[in-house]
């Protein structure tokens, strides 16, 4: 990513930020975006969720993002109407901060056209 690609990126993160913040109250971290995805996703609604469902809540999420990238395919749901997906590419090796700005950018690719919020 270049400068300008990186400014965009922040700009429209910081807008996603402040966007969530008005609706839950505090401003929520990429975390926090994940893991609200993946309730989204498995569309259960919020219900209490034990610590291992929030860890496979999180994974479908990442699993999610990362499909609009071709490196996951969804595969099917299981009886309980989680998702499941496969590994169809090899993640290339990135450092952690560029994890987090690709991880970033499918967050907010995900707001502007699952979400229905302009970004």
């Amino acid at each position: 990513m270049d400068q300008t690609d990186l400014q965009a990126l922040r700009e429209k993160w910081d807008k996603l930020l402040k966007g969530l913040e008005s609706k839950f109250g505090e401003e929520p971290d990429l975390q926090a975006f994940i893991f609200l995805i993946g309730v989204q996703e498995l569309g259960q609604g919020p219900v209490k969720y034990s610590k291992d469902e929030k860890q496979d809540l999180m994974h479908i999420a990442v699993c999610r993002l990362l499909s609009k990238y071709g490196y996951y395919e969804l595969e099917g749901q299981d009886e309980n109407g989680w998702p499941h997906w496969k590994l169809v590419n090899k993640l290339p090796p990135l450092t952690l901060r560029e994890q987090d700005l690709l991880l970033k950018q499918a967050v907010i690719d995900y707001f502007e056209e699952e979400g229905g919020m302009e970004i």
